[in-house]
């Protein structure tokens, strides 16, 4: 099967919690975000808007790989997505960009997730909601690959079971998803946080020096062009994680924190630089798209704006049941929508002739019933097993 590097765009995701942790599942998520007298805009309404953001940003990430950029996905439209889309593509384009917007959210998740909880509980929940649709897909992808009439090729057997490990990044292994990138920063976001602030014990000013300091390690880590510092530290995903710490204790200790102002501000700031650093390139007839500087920083800072105004309660009359269906479908979705995508658009646009804008959406709609499935029968089941399994009740 045919990998990419680290694309400018792919989320995770992982900030999705299901059950008894789950942003918006009703009095559980409410009394682990509330604070007595400043939890005034209702736990429950806010966390299910925050579900409706992270389906936001799949679909974000899913519209750039059908059709903001090129490479096996214009194998599968058997053409470039330019042609696909020719008003659209520079707008697929910005899709990437999901994946800062998932990370800004992780931050925020997590943080609510690990505080006051005991460090085998957090790894138990976090090992919990990421592996069991993650094997899923994984075997689900190399399946249809090996199928003799798909055009793209499977892994060796010996990469297949590397990639169930999900360290098949830092180890060199080629991938099974493409996506699996995002899924490695976020283990090391969670990590850190662990080490820094589960184990010790959250609190205010234990979190706030969390903040302050990977803010400046990170940086340091830049100018000293350490690959190990970089590895660990992650400069260029850094901001946007302590970003969604930072809107997090304006979510649990009210608007007038000027700390945690200044902690997401400053994130915003450095956030925007690498967003621009990374995703913006001089104009160039041999490059697929062209993408502004300015409207890079506008969906970064759309990304955080939408974040905070959920952590302040902007959205609390969203409180509607269907947006916690849309958070739990996004994992999955994240996870198969890609490869399974570039089958699903060969066969219906090069195989049944359907219109390049009817299959986009018809491929999107199947993506998301089969994330369903994975929800239902893999997650919801296997989920709570392998959680009461690493950490089981008293």
């Amino acid at each position: 099967m045919t990998t990419t590097s680290p694309p400018p765009g792919a989320p995770p995701v992982s900030s999705d919690r299901t059950a008894d942790d789950a942003p918006g599942a009703g009095p559980a998520a409410a009394r682990d975000t509330a604070t007595p007298g400043r939890d005034r805009a209702g736990g429950a309404a806010r966390l299910r808007a925050l579900d409706g953001l992270r389906l936001v940003a799949a679909l974000m990430v899913a519209a750039y790989h059908y059709g903001g950029r090129n490479g096996d996905i214009s194998r599968a439209w058997g053409g470039s997505p330019t042609h696909q889309f020719p008003y659209l593509s520079s707008a697929f384009a910005y899709g990437c960009l999901g994946v800062q917007i998932f990370f800004v959210i992780s931050g925020f998740v997590i943080c609510l997730s690990g505080w006051g909880r005991p460090l085998r509980s957090f790894v138990a929940s976090r090992i919990g909601r990421l592996y069991p649709a993650y094997w899923a897909a994984i075997l689900l992808v190399t399946a249809v690959f090996a199928l003799p009439w798909v055009a793209f090729k499977a892994l060796a057997p010996s990469e297949v079971l590397t990639n169930l490990t999900m360290l098949q990044y830092p180890l060199g292994v080629h991938r099974v998803l493409g996506v699996c990138w995002t899924l490695w920063a976020e283990m090391r976001f969670y990590a850190l946080f662990a080490l820094c602030v589960v184990l010790p014990g959250a609190t205010r000013g234990r979190v706030v020096l969390f903040c302050a300091g990977w803010t400046l390690a990170a940086a340091l880590a830049q100018s000293a062009h350490e690959p190990f510092l970089t590895t660990v530290l992650m400069p260029q995903y850094a901001p946007f994680f302590i970003g969604g710490v930072g809107l997090y204790l304006l979510h649990r200790f009210g608007p007038r924190d000027p700390v945690a102002w200044t902690i997401v501000l400053v994130s915003w700031l450095i956030g925007q630089h690498y967003a621009v650093a990374g995703l913006w390139h001089a104009p160039s007839v041999h490059a697929f798209s062209y993408r502004s500087t300015t409207v890079i920083i506008a969906i970064v800072t759309l990304g955080f704006a939408a974040v905070a105004a959920v952590a302040l309660g902007a959205f609390r009359r969203a409180d509607w049941r269907w947006l916690t269906v849309a958070g739990a479908l996004t994992y999955p979705f994240y996870l198969v929508h890609e490869h399974l995508g570039w089958v699903v658009i060969g066969a219906l646009h090069r195989g049944a002739g359907l219109p390049s804008y009817a299959t986009l959406l018809l491929t999107v709609g199947l993506m998301l019933l089969l994330a369903w499935v994975l929800h239902r029968w893999v997650e919801r089941p296997l989920t709570p097993r392998l959680r009461r399994a690493i950490a089981p009740r008293r």
